[in-house]
């Protein structure tokens, strides 16, 4: 009786125990757009439901994504149940295939003591989104009759000619023409210090006949001697009245530029000093036609 007992017992437990839902590992994975261009970025879901007593482990940056190129991912808290554990990541993904459909998934591995096991998900679907719309059969193409202006890239050698041309010319120029044109150049030089000369004498006659004082003579002397230094290269300022009228070769010169050393050392007014002026004046201004000869080569 007590074995008969024992035995319905076992029956009861092995029929108990058939009728438990199984623990089984689920995965499911799916992407959150249905399509993509090339390279787009898209997110991949994977979740897995498991028994507690597992260890599962999700893909990381070091997997093989294939045609997939894996550009992060998010992962979430494990939530657990009664003896399930639910983990879930998102994975940003770039797609790189040209399959019209890709087909993909990604794995979670169930971790034991010596090796691993591999559950796969259902394949996923992406479908790849074409930016240039297919040319129809027939090209269509429309008639005009208002030209396009095609902008023209650089001709080097064109440009390289005609700068050798221009390098021709203006040393041909400077060969033949040269020295006159260097002549004219510095008698044009020479007209514009006349007419600042010029400007300037007259301004200190006319300070110094309003003041005639030791400053206004020194000033206007200063003004004819800087002038006849810039145009004939001799040290004027350096040179005393008697080593100027020895040098010009007049020596009545000598008694003109006394006449104002006389109003700065003196600081006296001689009658004749407006006389004077008047003959310094025209040397300076013989002196330059003389220069302007000899720079148009007349000597």
């Amino acid at each position: 009786m007590a074995k008969t007992g024992y035995i319905s017992l076992l029956i009861f437990l092995l029929i108990a125990q058939s009728q438990l839902p199984a623990q089984e590992v689920k995965v499911h994975g799916y992407f959150m757009q249905d399509s993509a261009k090339l390279g787009e970025r898209v997110t991949y879901v994977l979740k897995a439901t498991y028994p507690s007593t597992m260890d599962m482990l999700f893909p990381d940056s070091l997997y093989n994504f294939g045609s997939m190129e894996y550009l992060g991912k998010q992962t979430f808290r494990s939530v657990t149940v009664d003896t399930l554990t639910t983990d879930s990541a998102l994975y940003f993904l770039a797609n790189f295939s040209l399959e019209p459909i890709k087909q993909y998934n990604l794995p979670v591995f169930e971790i034991l003591r010596y090796d691993s096991i591999t559950h796969q998900p259902a394949d996923a679907s992406l479908a790849l989104k074409l930016i240039i719309d297919e040319l129809p059969d027939a090209l269509a193409f429309q008639e005009t009759n208002a030209y396009q202006k095609i902008q023209q890239g650089l001709n080097y050698p064109a440009i390289m000619l005609g700068f050798l041309v221009v390098l021709v010319i203006l040393g041909s120029v400077y060969y033949f023409f040269g020295g006159r044109l260097k002549r004219l150049w510095l008698v044009y030089l020479e007209k514009k210090r006349r007419q600042r000369f010029v400007t300037r004498w007259e301004s200190a006659q006319a300070a110094f006949f309003a003041k005639k004082d030791l400053d206004a003579a020194d000033e206007l002397l200063g003004v004819w001697r800087g002038y006849m230094e810039s145009m004939t290269g001799f040290p004027f300022r350096e040179w005393t009245s008697t080593e100027i009228a020895h040098n010009l070769e007049q020596p009545e010169l000598v008694k003109d530029l006394r006449e104002i050393e006389v109003v700065i050392y003196a600081n006296r007014v001689t009658e004749g000093i407006r006389q004077a002026c008047d003959r310094l004046s025209l040397l300076t201004e013989e002196e330059y036609r003389k220069k302007i000869k000899n720079l148009h080569g007349h000597e």
